[in-house]
């Protein structure tokens, strides 16, 4: 049994963090409650019923279901309109599929949040040399770079000035960086001043794994495109694929003659019987999402305890997304850690974790990720480029209890092992 194997001096420190945690807990409960009854009160108002979860195959013709799924995702996100389908297969195509409906040759984009994930650096064009990128198709990037993780704000106001700017991209979430993720003040802030200076360029963001951790999300702020994926916190654990892209109708509708094709747009699309665990995985999610912060806000706690300061956020700061970096130190450290968060996965537990390298990064990776959905990271996953200073990227956790016993392995793997 897990507890049997757990060191007793770190099972005595997890009994301890719930007292000193508490108050951070009951914040993270109110959060939840909050978005819960948004939720409710959006499932009510469309009257969700029994036969909304029809499979819907072939073309994909007067599927009611999927309307009103992307209506109430729509509402969840603050946004007009919302495209929700399984044909999105990860965070990085609805983000792929957002840029190249909307920007075309000759158009500029600017990352307002310095360079993106590893994964997208490609798919923009900034390395690599496929056909496909947007650089290949004549699409001009730039970035600003973000100043004591915030934005630029004199720096991104005076070039938006010029109105030759297409879209402005934001990325919610730190992605392999050691800045902080972007808080919805920062971005609210921001959108407030770039409005006011220019009102034709489009502002996107990447909400990926932002959903649900404040009260308010991009849309309601003004953004004109929120994306994200139903593997991270909108699907709730149970999506088992598919993403979103929400924002306002005309250029949603444009999105969708993207994935679909001109005078077709959000008509068709076949639902291969995933509406019910779509609207379920959503109505689960700010409960998935409550855990992941708490297992997050647990793993800082301990690791903080246990003399690693490095830990991002740290136990008690304000979150906006469910990422939490743990700096282990060596690359030993780091390999135990992760053997130990896949040797308590529910799936693949006898897996063993090893460097090794992984198509769309520059380096070794190590990733434990034991999930019911592949590539699922609202289950509790780990990963981390094996390079100094050895930075563990963490997200997820169905549950609390769940969370602490694989976090409470690992770290007994990497003390015996340092022992």
């Amino acid at each position: 049994m897990i507890l049997e194997q757990i060191d007793k001096d770190l099972l005595e420190l997890s009994k301890q963090s719930d007292i000193v945690l508490k108050d951070i807990y009951e914040n993270i409960d109110d959060i939840c409650l909050y978005n819960s009854n948004r939720i409710l009160s959006y499932f009510i108002e469309n009257k969700v019923s029994y036969s909304d979860f029809t499979d819907i195959n072939g073309y994909g013709n007067y599927d009611e279901g999927r309307d009103k799924l992307e209506r109430i995702f729509a509402s969840v996100l603050g946004c007009e309109d919302a495209l929700v389908r399984p044909q999105i297969m990860s965070g990085t195509n609805a983000l792929y599929l957002t840029l190249s409906a909307l920007c075309k040759h000759g158009d500029t984009m600017i990352s307002i949040s310095g360079a993106p994930y590893d994964s997208l650096q490609e798919m923009i064009g900034i390395i690599g040399s496929s056909s496909q990128s947007l650089k290949a198709n004549g699409v001009k990037y730039e970035q600003i770079e973000l100043v004591n993780d915030d934005f630029d704000d004199d720096a991104i106001i005076n070039r938006l000035k010029e109105k030759n700017v297409k879209l402005v991209e934001i990325q919610r979430s730190r992605g392999y960086s050691h800045r902080l993720s972007l808080s919805m003040d920062k971005i609210s802030r921001i959108i407030k001043k770039i409005r006011e200076v220019n009102q034709e360029v489009i502002i996107m963001v990447d909400n990926c794994y932002g959903e649900l951790v404040e009260k308010i999300e991009p849309g309601h702020v003004g953004a004109d495109v929120v994306v994200g994926s139903l593997m991270k916190n909108l699907g709730g654990g149970i999506a088992s694929t598919g993403g979103y892209v929400a924002g306002n109708a005309d250029l949603i509708h444009m999105v969708a003659e993207r994935l679909t094709s001109p005078g077709i747009g959000k008509d068709l699309g076949a639902n291969f019987n995933l509406n019910n665990s779509f609207f379920k995985g959503l109505f689960m999610a700010p409960s998935a999402v409550r855990s992941s912060l708490k297992t997050a806000v647990f793993s800082a706690y301990m690791l903080e305890q246990l003399g690693y300061k490095n830990v991002s956020p740290r136990y008690d700061e304000p979150r906006t997304d469910i990422i939490q970096t743990l700096e282990l130190e060596t690359k030993e450290n780091l390999v135990n850690f992760t053997q130990g968060i896949q040797n308590t996965s529910p799936i693949d537990s006898f897996v063993r974790v090893m460097p090794a390298p992984m198509p769309g990064y520059p380096f070794d990776e190590v990733m434990a990720a034991g999930s019911f959905t592949q590539g699922s990271t609202i289950e509790l996953s780990a990963d981390a480029p094996v390079v100094e200073p050895y930075t563990l990227y963490m997200q997820g956790g169905l549950t609390l209890e769940y969370g602490k016993l694989s976090i409470l392995l690992a770290l007994t793997n990497m003390k015996r092992k340092l022992d």
